[in-house]
């Protein structure tokens, strides 16, 4: 095999990832599992797609070796094939943020109201445990908090948080998070809850970001129990 047959071969192969990344749905079907193994029809609601057309797009992430399946029962379960594709699910998010301005305007044009520019960073999270400084929310749905979440985090889904604020103690800082920087459950729990009176923040990121940075913690989070808060 001469070097230019080689080449072509080759490059030909790394194009098989960009065509799979290359649909804003996939990109999105690929966000979701990030968070939790789910089927066909789950994942379908979710992005407001038909189950054919999802089923398509899943194809062709499957083509591409960057989601696996397994049987549960009747239904085939979908997941991504392994940590490295979450890292470069971000690393071509970080990307657009660092070539795109588009992207920093079109999330100004859609931030929520009453939500503080400050952020907890990712790195603070050990001291301020250890202090029994704060309280940690996951607001994502139950399914993604049992699929693995920040450990020592309690699950409150966006839509329990409004019930559920008697459970919250009002002594302590509360630190959101949900699926990343890009999911607004983080930024809706925080202004319902600072309109309550109650001391919140925006975790800076959110699990996919930790979840990468944790690789080892994250598949041990995924094992234990859910948190209550303690009044």
């Amino acid at each position: 095999m001469g070097h230019r047959e080689f080449k072509d071969r080759v490059y030909a192969q790394f194009a098989r990832i960009g065509a799979a990344l290359s649909s804003d749905k996939r990109l999105e079907l690929i966000d979701l599992l990030a968070q939790a193994p789910r089927n066909v029809e789950a994942l379908a609601a979710e992005t407001e797609m038909s189950v054919a057309n999802t089923s398509q797009h899943l194809q062709a992430l499957k083509a591409a070796n960057l989601v696996d399946t397994e049987r549960d029962g009747t239904r085939v379960v979908y997941r991504l094939a392994g940590d490295e594709v979450l890292r470069l699910w971000l690393a071509l998010r970080g990307t657009a943020e660092t070539h795109l301005a588009e992207l920093s305007r079109l999330v100004g044009d859609h931030a929520i109201a009453g939500v503080p520019s400050e952020q907890v960073s990712r790195d603070a999270l050990a001291a301020l445990f250890r202090d029994d400084q704060m309280v940690l929310l996951d607001v994502r749905p139950a399914v993604e908090y049992a699929s693995g979440h920040i450990p020592g985090a309690m699950a409150v889904p966006i839509d329990e948080l409004e019930a559920r604020l008697p459970e919250l103690p009002r002594d302590k800082r509360i630190v959101v998070y949900c699926r990343g920087s890009y999911c607004q459950f983080a930024d809706e729990a925080v202004a319902l809850l600072r309109r309550r009176g109650i001391n919140a923040v925006r975790l800076e990121g959110g699990w996919q970001e930790w979840a990468v940075e944790h690789p080892r913690r994250r598949r041990a989070a995924a094992k234990r129990p859910g948190q209550t808060a303690r009044r």
